[in-house]
């Protein structure tokens, strides 16, 4: 399931990879690869072993499939070579290492098996308890499984301790990420043969424990999660909310279209699953709307309706887009604006007067009306003043959309048309929303890095593993720690703060892996201060 997401959002960045040296650790070349299961993805992993050098053998319980697969195959490779992507002696000589298996025992040769057969836990278990009576103890048996456990498939074995989780994305032969998974039984060698083989492949792999939804399907949920919760909030339309995500956030595709793209059942299926497998966790709670649009019989363009329409003709919606306002001449900038403070510099470049004053961090408008980065809380809260909130951006230079929010009765339409021309005077449209926390990007990122922070401190990965993936996996501009460094770890948690006020159902209290990085910040911050002060007072001493 998280394979046809990752092919959505990242189809524009395919490319091929390229084979590396092999490792010690690694399978060699020149053993034999096996794989079960010759579907769409048994076929790429197929193909991905092969082009590296492999034997490979092909295994499909139904008579004749594993033929065909292996035709398909070669039929792909025909179509490198027409492209120039590959050379015809190297394609000649995969062929030749290309066989069809007729049962089980053609496969007792094989230095790892390779799974992907349905996702059903008893099929895979009675293949893998079939296998181990075939192959040698030395042979390296993986899953491709999405969504089961892996601990569960190998307890059915004699020897799980040689068993992993190999979790390719869909197309495998195109897509780099592969998520070598540990599970509870699984052996740190057979976890590190597992790793060094994937990238011997040409893959980009990275480690995880197992748990539900591994690292993509667990962190990407706030993606889909938090732009549902909004529209639910009726504080934008979907295709306003896919605009400000994609040309403020940089996000290759809107969580709206992104899901009609995948197909609402698919993805509401997999939010739902790992939803039940953290015991009906609050941050991962299905939405109801989506349900509903399940229930509808509305999937997507699979349908011809999702949250948007497919029919032949149709007109795609178009975002909410302020029209042309006057703006402001001078503004005053009070304080420091944290991650928003290239700005400054964009009102400056365009001809702005702009004075720097101290102050708590916002922009105060001739008017009166004061600008604030989207914090967690709401306009309407600041009765008899005006509050208006930006949304965060991951590059205020390159993003070309800005959205704002603010309260009809607090807010008047003079302060909100000076807003508007504020941020159109440095060429981005603007959307108005409504007046909800933490807004759009902002509040997606806060809970995308929450998410990917309570996985690292629960040993689910590596900081370092959790960006690549989500980076590589469902192409997102940056990994959600690298941002919420950027961005600060104590802005990211006093806004899950506010937002936990707001709403008090354990969704958004920060997670201790979050807490724990926001203290860390401020620690250094202490720590910096403590020595730059140590210095300014050897300084004096000096001078004295």
């Amino acid at each position: 399931m998280t394979a046809i997401e990752a092919e959505a959002a990242g189809e524009a960045a395919l490319t091929e990879p390229t084979v590396t040296a092999v490792a010690a650790d690694a399978v060699g070349r020149d053993r034999t690869v096996a794989v079960v299961g010759t579907g769409t993805m048994g076929q790429g992993i197929a193909q991905v072993a092969l082009v590296a050098g492999h034997r490979v053998r092909l295994y499909d319980a139904l008579p004749g499939r594993a033929e065909e697969a292996a035709g398909a195959i070669a039929a792909r490779l025909d179509r490198l070579v027409a492209k120039g992507r590959m050379d015809p002696a190297a394609r000649d000589a995969a062929r030749e290492r290309l066989h069809s298996a007729a049962g089980l025992d053609d496969l007792a040769d094989a230095a790892l098996v390779v799974e992907a057969v349905v996702e059903r836990l008893d099929a895979k278990q009675e293949l893998f308890t079939a296998l181990e009576k075939t192959v040698s103890d030395g042979c390296l048996l993986a899953t491709n499984t999405s969504s089961l456990s892996v601990t569960a498939i190998a307890g059915a074995l004699r020897v799980p301790g040689r068993f992993v989780g190999l979790h390719f994305f869909n197309p495998a032969p195109l897509l780099p990420l592969v998520e070598v998974v540990s599970g509870f039984a699984t052996d740190e060698q057979a976890a590190v043969r597992a790793y060094e083989t994937a990238k011997a492949w040409g893959k980009t792999p990275v480690r995880c424990a197992d748990t539900p939804g591994f690292i993509v399907n667990r962190v990407a949920r706030p993606f889909y999660a938090e732009a549902l919760r909004i529209h639910e909030e009726r504080g934008a339309d979907p295709a306003t909310i896919d605009a400000v995500l994609r040309e403020s956030g940089g996000f290759r595709m809107g969580p709206f279209e992104l899901t009609d793209l995948i197909g609402q059942d698919v993805n509401e299926a997999v939010t739902r699953s790992v939803w039940e497998s953290f015991h009906q966790d609050p941050k991962f709670t299905p939405s109801l709307a989506q349900r509903r649009l399940v229930e509808s019989g509305r999937l997507g363009r699979k349908t011809g309706r999702g949250w948007f329409s497919y029919a032949e003709g149709a007109t795609p919606p178009e975002p909410r887009t302020a029209p042309p306002a006057e703006a402001p001449r001078k503004i005053t900038v009070r304080g420091d604006l944290g991650p928003a403070n290239s700005l400054v510099g964009l009102f400056e470049e365009a001809g702005l007067t702009v004075r720097r004053k101290s102050g708590a961090g916002y922009i105060t408008l001739p008017g009166g009306a004061r600008l604030c980065l989207a914090d967690g809380e709401t306009s309407a809260e600041y009765y008899g003043q005006e509050i208006i909130y930006f949304d965060l951006a991951l590059d205020y230079a390159r993003a070309t959309r800005i959205a704002l929010s603010a309260d009809a009765e607090t807010v008047s339409s003079e302060s909100l048309r000076e807003a508007i021309g504020l941020f159109q005077a440095v060429g981005k449209q603007v959307s108005v929303i409504g007046d909800v926390p933490g807004m759009i990007v902002a509040r997606t990122v806060a809970m995308l890095a929450d998410v990917a922070a309570d996985a690292v401190a629960r040993g689910v990965a590596s900081e370092e593993d959790i960006d690549i993936a989500m980076r590589l996996g469902v192409n997102y501009p940056a990994g959600p720690l690298e941002w919420a460094s950027a961005v600060g770890f104590q802005r990211i948690c006093d806004m899950l703060g506010e937002l936990h006020t707001r709403y008090p159902t354990g969704r958004y209290a920060p997670s201790l892996g979050t807490v724990r990085r926001a203290c860390g910040e401020n620690g250094r911050k202490r720590e910096r201060g403590e020595r730059a002060e140590s210095a300014e007072n050897a300084g004096s001493g000096d001078s004295r």
